[in-house]
């Protein structure tokens, strides 16, 4: 079950409702603890082993790795010693730089640092080789069990690790970032701001430095005091890794930004104000900036005693130094800005004063090939597919001259870093915002003629292939249509939205309700029931049929139908699966058979499905194409939304995107069957659910004959 942390809701890594699927049994770390203590061993974790596997997923070890824990690299472990600090913080084997700037960022506020490393474990009474810590994924906090084997070569860490031999927590808390996305290997090559939202659950913004905005030491300087997190980077040599320039910096490479301050400068000719920064380098060695207001230049002679012990300058090799903003501007070429969501930290544990809180929309989506995978706009006919969010602004910010709104939306696309080794890297992803001047008299969800002749207010700054794009809009009050998606039709993902605007929002899906609609006057028969119950044909059809207890049974109805409808459709035949369900559907009585009446209303529901199909299955290929099933169920009279039609397409859909005719008079069976007479969430949930498990049957069904193959 989770659990409460303070004001958090805590799920364990694979638990139900986590967001990840389980590799193994959930594991709780309080009670594995006790066992290993109560039994006398010490942890070895099977969900990540201490095996190659879990460094390496695309190729074999350069060099032999032996696992040992901390007491048997050094005698004297300690999970801290005098506290974290940012210079606890070093790169091993592994191009993480990334990972280690925000590490070292984390070191600066206490209160963050320990929601991710828990102060209850440690090498002390309590020991039995099991830590654990916890990450924000996607709008849930995940704890994170890990065994304390440490991968070492000639009894030294590999990876992360402190300047101290016997302080671990850096070194464990890598090792728990592997498991969570399934290897060492999976770390190499990321944002800072990629890991700064796993810390916080925060919202991240890129700057490129080169087209900065005018006023970007003043939004640095309000960052820093509300306890945001700040790494930069500078532009990469194609000829080089991390190339060192002439000045001490290091291309390729992130740096964490410490601090942010005017500090005062009296010259011989003028006294004042200067903006500076200080910067770290994760290496934490030599390899710092050598330019101006570099360790012992000569500028810092201008600074007052009383200014420098306030910033507690120091010169050491440490890898922090300091530079003014204009040379941080000039050599840096882009800088990532993590907003903590309104939960992270109370005002008073964050660095310096809140000025306010965020307040924050989250919702989570997929785009499912064939259903809600429309592409972007340049695909005009399947835009309108994607999923839509609508959100109203009613209060303009505090102090605005404009009268306009701050949000700050946040598209962020799931799971992709841990499916590397499946060979899916990140999908290229947007989104739009468009004006709703009519909101109640506009269709939900929007349609095809609404795009064709809306143009769009806003826009992320462009499709990338990143696991988040994020922008800051200033928008008058009103409502918005937030539509994202990937660049090209029909690329498969998982998504989380998030919109922080500074005052309060109202968000929700912009789509229909779930339940039974108006069948299309085109589809519609032209007879209904009581006349076809009257009409001496199928009467006479059906006692022939029947026999003398004038019921069909499910074989008795798959023939009939194959009868009737083979001589209109090219399909293979109907399942017994879809006979049974089509019997269960109307049988009343539970007799397992159909009476004429029975019989009849199922005639005249397979009028309106064949129908419906046959109405948009325009090139009489026996599929209904990409993006037709819900405008088929929306003529035959049912009213869907995204969820449920991606479940649908999920079900029924082939590889293609595609829907033959027997799945889709199955899906139009299920429909039915699970949405009752009326609108019933409960029933809605249980489709869902049903759906969805027979998804999962199927998949591992596929998964069994292909390593009976094999």
């Amino acid at each position: 079950m989770p659990y409460k942390y303070e004001k958090y809701t805590v799920y364990h890594f694979g638990e139900r409702g986590s967001g990840l699927r389980p590799r193994a049994e959930v594991q709780d770390f309080y009670s594995i603890r006790q066992q290993c203590l109560d039994e006398g061993t010490l942890f070895e974790d099977p969900d990540f082993p201490a095996a190659d596997s879990s460094i390496f997923f695309s190729r074999s070890p350069p060099k032999p790795f032996e696992w040992k824990r901390p007491r048997e690299i050094t005698e004297d472990p300690q999970l801290f010693i005098d506290g974290a600090s940012r210079f606890d913080v070093k790169q091993g084997e592994l191009g993480d730089c990334w990972l280690l700037a925000a590490v070292a960022n984390l070191t600066l506020n206490k209160r963050l640092f320990y929601q991710i490393v828990p102060s209850d474990q440690g090498f002390g009474d309590n020991y039995a080789g099991i830590f654990h810590f916890r990450f924000w994924q996607y709008g849930r906090w995940i704890d994170v069990v890990v065994d304390d084997r440490l991968p070492t070569f000639y009894g030294r860490l590999v990876f992360m690790h402190s300047e101290e031999k016997n302080e671990f927590w850096s070194a464990l808390v890598e090792k728990a970032y592997a498991k969570l996305h399934g290897s060492y290997e999976a770390l190499k090559g990321g944002t800072t701001c990629e890991a700064m939202e796993d810390f916080t659950g925060g919202v991240s913004e890129i700057y490129d430095l080169t087209k900065a905005p005018p006023n970007l030491f003043n939004i640095m300087l309000k960052a820093y005091q509300r306890g945001s997190l700040m790494g930069s980077s500078l532009e990469p040599d194609p000829n080089e890794v991390e190339a060192r320039c002439d000045n001490g910096l290091v291309r390729g490479h992130a740096y964490s930004v410490t601090r942010v301050k005017y500090c005062e400068i009296e010259t011989p000719r003028v006294s004042g104000k200067i903006p500076l920064v200080r910067v770290r380098n994760p290496w934490g060695n030599e390899a710092e900036w050598t330019g101006a207001w570099s360790d012992q230049s000569q500028e810092w002679q201008f600074i007052p005693p009383e200014e420098k012990e306030e910033i507690g300058l120091t010169f050491e090799h440490d890898g922090e130094f300091w530079m003014s903003l204009k040379d941080f501007m000039s050599n840096f070429t882009m800088l990532e800005m993590t907003n903590l969501n309104p939960d992270s930290l109370d005002d008073e544990d964050v660095t310096g004063s809140v000025s306010h809180k965020w307040e924050m929309s989250v919702f989570e989506g997929a785009w499912i090939r064939g259903s809600t995978a429309g592409g972007c706009r340049n695909f005009i006919d399947t835009f309108w597919h994607n999923p839509q969010y609508r959100i109203t602004l009613t209060e303009v910010d505090d102090d605005d001259d404009d009268n306009k709104c701050t949000v700050i939306v946040a598209l962020m696309q799931k799971n992709r870093r841990s499916q590397r080794k499946l060979g899916l890297e990140c999908l290229t992803i947007g989104f739009a915002i468009y004006h709703l001047r009519d909101p109640d008299n506009v269709p939900r969800p929007l349609d095809l003629s609404f795009f064709k002749y809306t143009a769009s207010v806003a826009r992320s700054p462009s499709f990338i292939n990143m696991r988040e794009v994020s922008c800051r809009f200033k928008l008058p009050p009103g409502t918005y249509c937030i539509v994202p998606s990937t660049f090209e039709p029909n690329e498969e993902g998982e998504f989380i939205l998030r919109v922080f605007s500074e005052k309060s929002n109202e968000m929700e899906e912009n789509d229909e309700s779930v339940g039974f609609g108006q069948v299309d006057e085109r589809v519609q028969p032209e007879e209904d029931a009581q006349q076809v119950e009257h009409d001496e044909r199928i009467r006479g059809f059906f006692q022939k049929v029947a026999g003398e207890d004038l019921e069909i049974d499910w074989k008795e109805l798959q023939d009939v139908l194959n009868f009737a409808l083979k001589r209109e459709f090219e399909f293979e035949g109907f399942s017994n699966d879809v006979c049974r369900s089509m019997v269960a559907m109307l049988d009343v009585d539970h007799s397992g058979k159909l009476g004429l009446t029975e019989f009849v209303k199922l005639w005249i529901d397979l009028r309106i499905w064949k129908n419906s199909f046959r109405l948009y299955d325009k090139d009489g290929s026996g599929h209904l194409c990409s993006f037709e099933l819900r405008q088929a169920l929306n003529s035959a009279g049912y009213r869907l939304n995204n969820h449920v039609c991606n479940a649908l397409m999920l079900r029924y859909g082939d590889k293609e995107g595609q829907v033959s005719f027997d799945d889709f008079i199955m899906c139009s069976v299920k429909l039915k069957t699970m949405m009752g007479l009326e609108d019933d969430p409960d029933k809605l949930q249980e489709l869902l659910d049903d759906l969805m498990e027979e998804r999962e049957n199927l998949e591992e069904q596929e998964e069994q004959e292909e390593q009976y193959e094999e």
